[in-house]
């Protein structure tokens, strides 16, 4: 090998002092060293570069490591509600408790009740339903009427006429029929107004979505999924929707962030009749959903069709 050097070529050459012995090594990703005529594969280069090589991998690792790292806690802030709380206790807030107002479709029940029980029926009318049926008898119940708001936001009330509640709370119509009432019935009455079909939906990533009955007329973003069993996994916390119809049938769609303490403090955390609430799914879940039932199909079909082949092959050769 030494013959294929080229003339004036330099080499490293080492004499051990015990020995005396000459060795000649040759640089390259292999050395060979001629020692005692015997040619032998040295490895002084190769255990450097590999020295090299894992001193790059440890650093390559480290690096790995701090990004995963940096990866999860990016992650984790999207994970909790209503961070840096700090902001809403110094921020300056309307203390007034939130009241529902009377919307057109809403469907109202109104009780009219004083000492003398004559003098307020009039105002109580009532409907028969059909309350147990089998073959030899049929028994009803009566029930309150119940009143639908229109579009203008009038409602019909009895011997009273025609009253406009639309855009009224709960308090201000109660008070409103007290003062109409007055010329009929001497003493102040008692009323009391409901809202039956106060309700909202919940849809998207959440565990079980749907459309709640909200008893109480009162109900905000986080009670709402609570009812719903809170956000998946796959649901975006700081991108969730806000579908809503004002009184004069204007559709909004509100993003709301949930990761932010503030949402608190928007007009919008408490929710209205009819009000849907939409939890956008994130990349993950767009992603699966790509792979559809076809899809896997194919790839069962596939995977019989090659153990089959597989099969064949074994026996025939």
């Amino acid at each position: 090998m030494l013959n294929a050097l080229q003339a004036q070529t330099e080499v490293s050459t080492y004499q051990y002092e015990n020995t005396g012995e000459a060795v000649t090594c040759l640089a390259g990703k292999l050395e060979e060293v001629i020692y005692g005529g015997v040619n032998k594969i040295c490895n002084y280069s190769i255990k450097n570069n590999r020295k090299k090589y894992m001193k790059k991998m440890k650093q390559l690792g480290y690096c790995l490591l701090v990004a995963f790292l940096l990866t999860a806690c990016q992650s984790y802030k999207k994970v909790p509600y209503l961070q840096d709380a700090e902001v809403v206790l110094y921020s300056t807030q309307n203390e007034q408790l939130y009241d529902a107002k009377i919307m057109p479709k809403d469907l109202l029940t109104i009780v009219v009740s004083c000492t003398s029980p004559e003098l307020a029926a009039p105002f109580n009318l009532t409907v028969a339903t059909q309350g147990n049926t089998n073959l030899s008898s049929t028994t009803t119940q009566p029930v309150l009427q119940q009143y639908l708001v229109d579009n203008d936001g009038n409602i019909n009330f009895p011997v009273l006429g025609e009253l406009h509640v639309g855009g009224l709370t709960k308090k201000a119509t109660e008070q409103m029929i007290v003062e109409k009432l007055k010329p009929y019935i001497t003493e102040t009455p008692i009323v009391t107004v409901r809202m039956v079909n106060y309700k909202i939906s919940v849809i998207g990533e959440v565990a079980r979505p749907g459309t709640f009955t909200i008893s109480n007329e009162k109900v905000n973003i986080l009670e709402a999924l609570a009812m719903a069993g809170d956000m998946t996994v796959y649901g975006l916390r700081d991108d969730v929707k806000l579908i809503r119809e004002n009184a004069n049938g204007k559709q909004e769609i509100i993003p709301l962030d949930l990761n932010k303490a503030e949402t608190i403090l928007s007009p919008y955390y408490y929710l209205q009749q009819n009000d849907i609430l939409y939890v956008t799914p994130n990349k993950a879940k767009a992603r699966n959903s790509d792979i559809g039932t076809s899809t896997s199909l194919w790839f069962s079909a596939t995977s019989i069709l090659v153990s089959i082949a597989s099969l064949l092959f074994n026996i025939l050769k």
